[in-house]
């Protein structure tokens, strides 16, 4: 008898293709397939985020990548979220309404003070100078007054908490003192701080000053990217013109003068380094509601003394530190800048010197550093520099003569 082996098999064959053929075909329905509701949800709009309510990190990361940043700081914003659409003041809480009023009591007592400082200022500049120690007394005088007239104005504000909601939510009238008080504390806090540390490290005092008291803050962006204090910047970015934002923390408009100085030019010949101006611009008005200063709207014929020389350093120079100086002309002196072109040049360009020639003084300063990268050769062909194709290297210094000592100390 024959095993039935050998027919059986090509009939499982059979049975096993057609089956997988049927698993193949789709039935024909009405309704959507999971991986097609999951796309369906995934393409759903995102939630929009309120800048007021928004209280975590992600919230906030998700809120800054559509270009909107929060309004105010992280506390307050939790806060609303738990309150209903009540005004600040009227908040029903009886501690803080009982906290107001002696806060009022206070407010007017401080503008009662006001007015009798204004009328005594009022008094001062009618007197005859002959009578309170001449034309420089009286001046000391009334700047003394003044004075303490700016600070009676900025207690009459400073524990108002409209006031301090309003600066925290970024809209203070910097026409204001208390706002002008409030933005300086807040720099001074941290900002300042991480300034002077770099000024320390990185040696730009005493290098390039001997002194620096800033009293203005400037931050540094090339295009849209912001700069640190003392942050590596690649050449190529720092090609193209920077722009400044300068807050002054003083009433009135001012006239400043803006150096951009490299203090670690390589000298061959000296066997030392020495300094280079990258750009120097005069007679630029300032105040504490103007503070952007892009370098492309200084005018060419009346402002701009030295046009902007892309920062650069040669191959095998150790890093470059560019410093930024906002200096201030004494009384809105308007500076000759025809007089400054023909004087000033780039190489050996010395800040000191400057400053004691002008009578300027330093309010301001910011710093980056800049090294040889690939673009480097680039930046320095096409601004025409010479140098990319050198190499500077350290010299090795010489051995001393061996001294053969004599045997004889050793028998």
């Amino acid at each position: 008898m024959s095993n039935p082996t050998y027919t059986i098999k090509p009939a499982l064959r059979c049975l096993r293709r057609s089956r997988n053929s049927l698993h193949r075909l789709r039935s024909i329905t009405t309704t959507a397939s999971q991986y097609q509701e999951a796309a369906l949800q995934s393409t759903s709009a995102p939630p929009v985020l309120d800048p007021n309510l928004v209280s975590t990190r992600e919230e906030e990361q998700q809120l800054l990548s559509t270009g909107v940043s929060p309004i105010g700081s992280r506390r307050r914003r939790a806060a609303l979220q738990s309150t209903s659409n009540i005004p600040f003041e009227q908040l029903p809480y009886q501690c803080f309404q009982e906290a107001r009023k002696i806060l009022q009591i206070d407010r007017e007592e401080k503008l009662r003070q006001i007015e009798e400082e204004r009328r005594r200022i009022a008094k001062a500049e009618a007197l005859d100078p002959a009578k309170c120690g001449g034309d420089a007394g009286k001046k000391g005088k009334l700047v003394a007054m003044h004075k303490y007239l700016e600070q009676l104005k900025v207690l009459a504000d400073v524990n108002d908490p409209l006031i301090k909601k309003r600066f925290e939510d970024g809209l203070g009238d910097m026409n204001r003192p208390i706002y002008r008080y409030l933005a300086d504390r807040k720099w001074r806090e941290y900002k300042r701080l991480v300034m002077m540390q770099r000024i320390s490290q990185m040696h730009i005092v005493p290098d390039v000053l001997p002194h620096l008291d800033p009293i203005a803050e400037i931050s540094l962006a090339f295009g849209r990217r912001n700069v640190q204090p003392g942050e590596f910047v690649d050449s190529r970015v720092s090609e193209t013109l920077p722009r400044l934002n300068v807050q002054l923390f003083e009433k009135g408009e001012k006239l400043v003068t803006l150096v951009v100085l490299d203090s670690d030019v390589p000298n061959v010949e000296r066997d030392t380094f020495g300094y280079r101006c990258h750009f120097l611009a005069t007679n630029i008005p300032l105040s504490p509601t103007t503070t952007s200063l892009p370098f492309s709207v200084l005018s060419k014929e009346s402002q701009v003394v030295l046009p902007w020389l892309p920062p650069h350093a040669q191959k095998g120079s150790p890093y470059h530190r560019l410093s930024i100086f906002v200096l201030q002309q004494p009384d809105g002196k308007v500076l000759d800048v025809e007089a400054m072109r023909t004087r000033e040049e780039r190489d050996g360009f010395n800040l000191r010197s400057f400053n004691d020639r002008h009578l300027v003084k330093p309010i301001g300063v910011h710093l980056f550093r800049t090294k040889w990268d690939e673009g480097t050769e680039g930046v320095m062909k096409r601004a025409g520099l010479e140098g990319a194709n050198i190499e500077l290297r350290r010299k090795k210094p010489e051995a001393l003569p061996y001294k053969k000592k004599d045997g004889a100390r050793y028998r």
